[in-house]
C-alpha cells in the first residue's frame, strides 16, 4: 500500500515531466524536419552527382554538418548556452532545451535526407530533366516522392535521437523526464522516481519506433 501511495504521489510530477519532454521533442522535431530537409536537399543538389554540383558549397556545408554531429550533445548544450539565452531569454527549462536539440537534430536529419535522395535512381531524374523539368519540379515530383520511405524511416530515427537527447538536457536544467530522473530520482536517492522516468522514456521511444515502422510498411504497400 505504501508503494502504491508513493507512486500515486509522483504521478502529477511524472505527467508534467512527460508533457515537457513531448513539448521539447515536438518543437525541435518540427525545426529539425524543416531545417534538415532544406539542408539535405542543398547537400544533395551541390554534390558531385547532384542537380547543381558545386564543390565549394558542398564542402563547407558538409564540414559544418560533420563538426556539429561530432560533438556530444552535453558539450553542445554547454557551447550553445549563450546562443540559447539570446534566443529565448534563458538557458534553463524546456523552451531553452529546444535550441540545442534543434542544433543537434538539423545536421543529423540533413545527412538522412541526403542519403535518401541519393538512393533515387538517376534514370528517373534524367528522364524528367530531359522533358524540360526545372530543378524545383525534379525535387517535388521525383526526388521527394521516391525517397518518402527513407525519409520516414530517417525521421523516426531522428525522433528517437531527440527523445534521448532531451533526457540529457536534464543535466543542465532542461526540464522534462531527464531533469526529473536526475533531481528527484538520482540526487534524492529515490529509485522509484528514477525508474519511472526510464520506463516512460522507453515507452515513448517504442511508440515512436512502432509508428514509424508501420508508416514505412504502409507506404511500401502503396507503391
Amino acid at each position: 500500500m505504501r508503494e502504491n501511495s508513493a507512486f500515486a504521489a509522483i504521478l502529477p510530477e511524472l505527467a508534467a515531466a512527460t508533457g515537457d519532454t513531448v513539448y521539447m521533442v515536438s518543437v525541435s522535431l518540427l525545426v529539425t524536419f524543416v531545417g534538415g530537409l532544406i539542408l539535405g536537399i542543398i547537400l544533395y543538389a551541390t554534390g558531385e552527382h547532384g542537380l547543381r554540383p558545386h564543390r565549394g558549397i558542398n564542402v563547407v556545408l558538409g564540414t559544418v554538418v560533420n563538426v556539429v554531429r561530432s560533438l556530444p550533445f552535453v558539450v553542445l548544450l554547454i557551447v550553445l548556452l549563450g546562443v540559447t539565452r539570446l534566443l529565448v531569454g534563458t538557458a534553463i527549462g524546456p523552451t531553452a532545451a529546444i535550441v540545442p536539440l534543434s542544433a543537434a537534430g538539423v545536421p543529423f536529419f540533413a545527412r538522412v535526407v541526403e542519403n535518401a535522395l541519393q538512393e533515387v535512381p538517376r534514370g528517373r531524374i534524367e528522364a524528367v530533366t530531359a522533358m524540360g523539368a526545372t530543378d524545383g519540379q525534379v525535387i517535388r515530383k521525383v526526388l521527394l516522392p521516391e525517397s518518402t520511405s527513407g525519409l520516414i524511416a530517417g525521421a523516426t530515427l531522428t525522433t528517437v535521437m531527440l527523445i534521448g537527447s532531451s533526457a540529457m538536457a536534464g543535466v543542465v536544467g532542461g526540464g522534462g523526464l531527464g531533469d526529473m530522473a536526475l533531481v528527484y530520482g538520482y540526487q534524492r536517492f529515490n529509485p522509484q522516481v528514477l525508474w519511472s522516468c526510464v520506463v516512460v522514456l522507453i515507452v515513448l521511444v517504442q511508440g515512436v519506433q512502432m509508428a514509424g515502422d508501420r508508416w514505412v510498411r504502409a507506404r511500401a504497400h502503396k507503391r
